[in-house]
């Protein structure tokens, strides 16, 4: 590898902080450099099937790199991270004493999401959301009720971007637009980072979705590419993510 070589990475947001700090400690023994890319990963994997360049694509879910490899667009996409889902509130939110079932079924509350199709974490939510009412949380027609209260305000083509460095959960929240978020546990604990006044409560681990993160190198990926996928789903890179939130897949 030179110094000239160029990583060119497509990640989906949840993985900013982790990915920021594990291209820096890569670029340092390596000499090459990569160049990250954010966005919500459904939206990301549209452009790189619109003929979009990149070397790899980190994503979310498992779903939209094997759709780009359906398409001749991506080689064997490998797991390499798992995340969680909480529920990130405003400042003095609670359960008020019932299940999470009950209080995110209280009409009055204005339940945030990102959106489906566009963001992985809108697609985990209205998992979410049928877990709940398969388990028993909550009566029959309960999930259908969920995806139709809960506001999709995050990972659309349309949606807010906050000023750099800061949550767009917790811009959101400071706004009024929601009450509660229900998205990544890394997510959640970035924003409450930010501000140590709002709650993260994790799922039910009955209730919880498991969001399984996928890599994928791309046609004519360099040889720096593919020691960066390797630095990712080895030792140290998993240890990396593993101190921003995120397990082993």
């Amino acid at each position: 590898m030179t110094p000239s070589e160029v990583v060119t990475v497509y990640a989906a947001g949840s993985l900013r902080a982790a990915l920021t700090e594990a291209a820096r400690a890569f670029e340092s023994r390596s000499g090459a450099r990569v160049a990250l890319n954010f966005g919500a990963s459904g939206l990301l994997k549209d452009k790189l099937l619109g003929g979009e360049r990149a070397d790899l694509f980190a994503s979310a879910n498992m779903e939209h790199p094997q759709a780009l490899a359906a398409a001749g667009r991506a080689r064997a996409v490998e797991p390499f991270a798992r995340n969680a889902l909480c529920l990130l509130g405003a400042p003095g939110f609670s359960l008020r004493g019932q299940s999470v079932a009950q209080r995110l079924l209280d009409p009055a509350l204005r339940l945030g999401i990102s959106t489906p199709g566009a963001d992985p974490a809108g697609d985990y939510a209205f998992r979410f959301f049928e877990r709940i009412e398969a388990s028993g949380a909550a009566a029959p027609g309960s999930a259908d009720e969920l995806k139709k209260h809960a506001l999709q305000l995050t990972g659309g083509p349309g949606s807010p971007t906050p000023p750099a460095g800061r949550s767009v959960y917790g811009m959101l929240l400071a706004e009024g637009r929601a009450d509660v978020f229900v998205t990544y546990c890394t997510n959640a604990t970035l924003a409450a980072r930010e501000n140590a006044a709002l709650p993260v409560l994790p799922v039910p681990a009955e209730l919880d979705v498991a969001a399984t993160y996928g890599l994928a190198l791309l046609p004519g990926a360099s040889p720096a590419a593919e020691a960066f996928a390797g630095f990712l789903r080895g030792p140290e890179g998993q240890a990396l993510l593993r101190g921003h939130g995120f397990s082993a897949p």
